[in-house]
């Protein structure tokens, strides 16, 4: 059974930085493409970043362009997001979500696998 479990979120004033992580474990996750995607009230899930599963591509939404950063470390089952200069937009549900492609994607129908979710306040 596959299991992801997203750790780091909080809260945290504009400007600051936060580090989500996500444990993937009953997966194949040397082949799995992984993603992070998002959803504040009220609105549609948003993707926000991707990496491929062998860590050498990645796509982020445009709205975190050159403030978040994804990574892997093949072998800890683990992917991160690095957040830094936090907005009060960004504050939202933050998802973990895996595919059993190796190329990361941005529709949440991609996805196979979702975490439950951690969440992500922002203050002005």
């Amino acid at each position: 059974q596959v299991q992801l479990v997203e750790s780091g979120g909080g809260l945290v004033q504009t400007g600051g930085s936060l580090r989500l992580s996500c444990a993937a474990s009953g997966l194949t996750y040397s082949t799995s493409a992984m993603g992070w995607f998002r959803q504040a009230p009220g609105k549609e899930r948003e993707f926000v970043s991707a990496i491929s599963s062998s860590g050498r591509s990645s796509w982020y939404g445009d709205s975190v362009k050159g403030r978040f950063t994804i990574s892997r470390v093949n072998g800890s089952d683990m992917v991160s997001l690095q957040m830094n200069s936090l907005k009060p937009e960004d504050t939202a549900v933050y998802y973990c979500a895996a595919t059993r492609q190796q190329y990361p994607a941005h529709n949440t129908y991609e996805y196979d696998y979702w975490g439950q979710g951690t969440q992500v306040t922002v203050s002005s």
